[in-house]
């Protein structure tokens, strides 16, 4: 976790410290009639890069969205929005839940099935479609500009495109280029910002997913109650989210195992009693999250959400990471915009690395002790969540919002004790594994 890293080290972001006059702004001609510059330009109109607009926008900064598809558009995604999400969205927003969340089913590839209730709200369902032209309203409500249909090529900050030290080129794949003072990416897992940044990904994963149209009595049935099922895989689960008259039916695991989780997708539609039936969309989307000591800098340029590899390494739950990261990204955004030189925009990229990496960064660590210790142990946390109350109320509390992975294990010493003694008995099996080979 080096400084270094998230401050962007090399040509872009060390190029000495000559700036533009201060009182010159976005909007402005550069030097030599370059044209317009934008305060912050952000590329991805999903929830990060909605967020960070909004961010951006709600700070009297000119900002300028772009989005490669035509809005709306789906997304593969199970919809699920958690308590940390509704907490990040914009002041006033209205979700547009398709079902409100109050049991969970839980089972073990098809076994050992249990219901769990509760007297609150657990989690709403959305359609991302219509989740995300909210988000992407919001932004324009607050001020920005939003250009849909345009995709990014790349982003320069040196060369012939570039006219000063305090500006960034994206430039489009219809070869314009946009000018900018900071830029956000967030254009998903497989980013070309990203790759600008330079991001590099721990965790792999894929998933798969079906919108599947039902009868009304199927639909009633599941009105209310979603399910979660632990796979036949290492790390791997389905699930079923009611949304009105569509269950959305999915299955994650790790990538390499394509054929697998096919079959596990197969049979998980076949046991639900759900094969008869159409799918409306049947997709497929890789998660990818980001090593620890990746950068989430590069000069002028940030990365959020997805861009940047940040979500939640067990449950590979995004939209939250995306949120909260995407106004971070946003708000930093801003300072980096409004800084002299090269040393100041290094100044408050180290900022932003720092508050993403001491908030969600934290609950990706413990995260990924959880996937760790689900991979080898299954049985023994399903046997918790659906047999031991105490673990059944953390679980309610993380998806109303009420706490985190983090602050659990912080706050609470029997979580706390409990991981470590799961810790020490992995890292017991893997030596014992080891000596064996």
């Amino acid at each position: 976790m080096g400084a270094d890293a998230d401050a962007g080290m090399g040509a872009d972001a060390g190029a000495g410290t000559g700036a533009a006059p201060a009182e010159q702004g976005a909007g402005d001609e550069v030097a030599g009639g370059a044209g317009e510059v934008w305060d912050v330009v952000v590329v991805g109109a999903g929830p990060a890069g909605s967020s960070a607009a909004y961010a951006a926008a709600t700070a009297g900064r000119r900002v300028l969205l772009l989005e490669k598809a035509e809005l709306p558009r789906y997304k593969t995604c199970g919809g699920g929005i958690i308590g940390p999400s509704r907490d990040a969205l914009p002041p006033g927003f209205v979700l547009p839940l398709k079902d409100r969340i109050h049991a969970v089913t839980f089972s073990m590839n098809g076994k050992l099935t249990r219901t769990r209730r509760s007297k609150h709200m657990l989690f709403g369902l959305i359609n991302r479609p219509e989740f995300d032209a909210g988000l992407v309203a919001e932004a324009e409500k607050a001020g920005a500009t939003v250009r849909t249909g345009t995709a990014v090529s790349r982003v320069e900050q040196h060369g012939a495109a570039v006219p000063d030290r305090r500006t960034v080129a994206v430039v489009l794949a219809d070869g314009e280029t946009v000018l900018a003072r900071a830029v956000v990416g967030a254009d998903g897992s497989a980013s070309r910002i990203g790759a600008h940044v330079g991001v590099e990904m721990d965790q792999v994963d894929l998933g798969l997913e079906a919108e599947i149209p039902v009868p009304a009595t199927v639909a009633e049935d599941w009105k209310g109650r979603v399910l979660i099922d632990w796979g036949p895989l290492p790390g791997s689960y389905g699930w079923v989210f009611p949304k009105g008259d569509t269950l959305t039916v999915g299955v994650i695991s790790a990538k390499g195992e394509g054929a697998a989780t096919k079959r596990y997708l197969d049979d998980f539609i076949a046991r639900l009693g759900l094969a008869g039936f159409e799918p409306a969309v049947s997709s497929g989307h890789l998660t990818r999250c980001r090593k620890p000591d990746s950068p989430l800098s590069r000069g002028r340029v940030l990365v959020a959400g997805d861009a940047a590899g940040l979500l939640e390494p067990w449950t590979r739950e995004g939209i939250s990471f995306a949120l909260r990261s995407g106004r971070l990204a946003g708000e930093w955004a801003v300072k980096i915009a409004e800084a002299q030189d090269a040393v100041d925009a290094r100044r408050q990229a180290l900022n932003y690395a720092f508050a993403v990496k001491a908030g969600l960064g934290v609950e990706m660590g413990v995260g990924k002790r959880m996937l760790t210790v689900f991979e080898a142990r299954p049985g023994l946390l399903h046997a918790a969540i659906t047999g031991f109350r105490p673990a059944w109320r953390a679980f309610a509390r993380i998806t109303r919002g009420a706490t985190t992975l983090a602050d659990m294990v912080r706050t609470y010493p029997l979580a706390r004790k409990a991981l470590h003694v799961l810790d020490a008995r992995q890292q017991a099996a893997a030596a014992r594994n080891g000596d064996g080979a």
